[in-house]
């Protein structure tokens, strides 16, 4: 019997891609738009052997609807929204989709980094007040030459990777924290690497975050972390909100210990009320704020390439597990 697919949120309505790669070997389901698996038929969880998911959360009570479910795969880089532990419960295997939006992201991280630190934005604010801003360059902490910077990476993976060779060509100076890379990653990439998170922090200048979200990562930068940091530096997330205390980051940016702030994450998405203070300041446009803090809504993964390739690489994912060789791209339930 044919294995079935499920495609829980109906981005790709015309599944045309996906027939092609899963050919003749693969019954799917592309359901009318849902708001969550909850909004899904029984019928249909029933029959799915594999759940492709974007940005809905799988909880142990959702897999329960999915009697024959073996493979879920999330159509994107972070799993953090799949229950992991339950899914291992019911030998679900949990796959992931790590190579699109790759060089995406790393060019998002990096372009919030830049213009920080060219001070582009804190010059555009000032020049389009009314009056407008003096005809000159501002003397601000942001604006620092990238040559005498050190740019701190938290997790060195595939997207950090991309980052960090962006950075060197910047002509930035180039330090990690990963406890767990193997030695030598550092050496066949010419940067250099810190022991220890504090060890990092201490010496980074523009700090770019991009670890999972895990257990271990849950507010791993709060406000001691960023207490560590030189006084002017610049922090950016394009990884996960909740791995940065969003309201110690407020706090270190108002008070002028953080020179700049640029967030593609925030801890709830999209931002309900009450939204944080960090938010709130933001839109409200409060002096602290203007040229100093860039918030983009989760959006450094997209180009039209990379939302192609989500769709061309998930479907592969799943194909290579229901129809082989093998599974590809697995998530173990302790994963970090």
């Amino acid at each position: 019997m044919k294995p079935t697919v499920l495609y829980a949120e109906n981005n790709y309505p015309d599944a045309s891609v996906e027939r092609r790669i899963y050919g003749d070997g693969v019954n799917l389901i592309v359901p009318n738009a849902t708001a969550s698996l909850a909004d899904l038929t029984d019928e249909q969880c029933a029959q799915a052997d594999g759940l492709m998911i974007l940005r809905y959360k799988v909880t142990e009570k959702d897999l329960e609807r999915f009697p024959k479910l073996r493979y879920v795969c999330r159509m994107g880089v972070g799993y953090d929204g799949i229950d992991r532990v339950a899914c291992a419960k019911r030998q679900v295997v949990v796959l992931n989709v790590p190579d699109y939006g790759t060089t995406e992201v790393a060019d998002h991280a990096m372009s919030l980094a830049l213009s920080l630190r060219r001070g582009l934005f804190l010059h555009l604010e000032a020049q389009r007040a009314d009056p407008p801003a003096p005809w000159r360059y501002i003397n601000d902490p942001l604006v620092k030459r990238n040559g005498v910077q050190t740019f701190g990476i938290v997790g060195m993976g595939r997207i950090a990777t991309a980052v960090a060779l962006r950075a060197k060509a910047f002509n930035f100076r180039v330090v990690f924290f990963d406890p767990y890379l193997p030695n030598g990653v550092e050496l066949g990439l010419g940067i250099h690497r810190a022991k220890t998170l504090e060890e990092l922090l201490a010496q980074t200048d523009t700090l770019s975050i991009h670890t999972p979200l895990t257990a271990e990562t849950r507010n791993m930068i709060g406000a001691r972390e960023l207490s560590l940091l030189p006084k002017g530096a610049v922090v950016v997330n394009t990884a996960r909100g909740p791995i940065v205390d969003i309201d110690a980051l407020c706090a270190a940016l108002k008070s002028g210990h953080l020179s700049g702030v640029g967030i593609d994450v925030v801890p709830v998405e999209p931002p309900v009320e009450p939204v944080p203070e960090l938010m709130r300041a933001f839109r409200a446009k409060e002096p602290w704020t203007i040229g100093r803090l860039i918030v983009t809504p989760h959006a450094a993964f997209y180009s039209p390439q990379a939302w192609d390739d989500i769709r061309s690489k998930g479907a592969e994912t799943m194909a290579a597990a229901l129809l082989g060789p093998k599974p590809q791209n697995v998530i173990e339930p302790g994963s970090y």
